[in-house]
């Protein structure tokens, strides 16, 4: 009995010993290797919106606000936050930044399928990736193949396919790039605005009118209308399609006299709709709305057909 009673009382006493130590070690251990944590890191993880969306080029929210700390990136590249977001972030790093404009994506498409010639049905993987690689899938190599990559990529809802085309609801949309970078065809492109509401050519064809009209009922011709009508409106280089000057561009600019005078139709204001525009369209279809920053379907895309 006096036996069992002093093994178990050294056996408590080597317990506490060892645990003496080992709080002793791991004392040492923390102070001897401890990584101070910048208090900027943590204040900027804890302003962004931890969507880890990927939209500012980075793995996560984590590794954006890291790179921000090290100065190797700028404060607005996070959508989701928007402008508030990057103001605090300013506050944070102890700087200034100009105006930040919300970066949307844009759709250079509105053809439907009746708009488009020369379609044919698709019976493959019913992906944009696996129907880009097809030739002839369509008659225009640079029209939407509404077959909804770009819906899938989305985490807000905020894309719907309508007979063949990608809509964009951008009351939801937080431009997190997620769909341009998922179109094989690259009509998914982002561009700043500087309103809710801006103008775009909507539209990506960049062949000669009469080649486009084989294949689009809504393709821009490339006539020049709109060029003559106003500086804003340019035809660079050999381009055959507009594109819009967005430096000289200003909210506010009145395009009412150049979007008659487009035979095609193919300039449409996107964006949020005001409550004007709500209101004067209450008992019509609204027109679809994409928007420019003008890249053609085959830029990062090998042509199929």
């Amino acid at each position: 009995m006096l036996m069992t009673l002093t093994t178990l009382i050294l056996a408590a006493v080597i317990l506490a010993l060892l645990a003496v130590a080992m709080g002793w070690i791991l004392g040492w251990a923390n102070r001897t290797f401890h990584v101070e944590v910048d208090p900027k890191l943590q204040a900027i993880n804890e302003a962004l919106p931890g969507a880890n969306c990927g939209g500012c080029g980075f793995v996560g929210c984590g590794e954006y606000a890291e790179a921000i700390v090290a100065g190797k990136t700028e404060l607005t590249l996070c959508a989701p936050g928007g402008a508030g977001c990057v103001e605090l972030l300013a506050k944070i790093m102890g700087i200034e930044v100009g105006d930040s404009l919300p970066y949307r994506p844009v759709v250079h498409c509105v053809a439907r399928y009746n708009d488009r010639k020369g379609h044919n049905e698709y019976r493959g993987e019913a992906t944009c990736q696996a129907a880009n690689m097809i030739a002839d899938v369509q008659g225009c190599a640079y029209g939407c193949l509404g077959l909804g990559d770009c819906k899938a990529a989305c985490k807000y809802d905020a894309i719907k396919i309508e007979d063949g085309l990608s809509i964009i609801d951008y009351t939801k949309c937080v431009g997190c790039k997620a769909c341009a970078k998922v179109c094989p065809r690259n009509i998914i492109t982002m561009t700043p605005f500087k309103s809710e509401r801006i103008l775009v050519i909507a539209c990506s064809n960049q062949d000669f009118g009469k080649d486009v009209k084989e294949v689009c009922n809504v393709g821009c011709i490339g006539c020049k209308a709109c060029s003559r009508l106003s500086d804003v409106f340019q035809f660079k280089g050999e381009a055959k399609l507009p594109s819009i000057d967005y430096d000289s561009y200003r909210p506010g600019m009145d395009f009412q006299e150049v979007m008659d005078k487009c035979p095609m139709k193919g300039m449409l204001y996107v964006g949020k709709p005001t409550d004007r525009d709500i209101d004067a369209t209450k008992d019509e279809e609204a027109p679809q709305v994409v928007t420019v920053d003008f890249k053609t379907t085959v830029d990062d895309a090998e042509w199929r057909g």
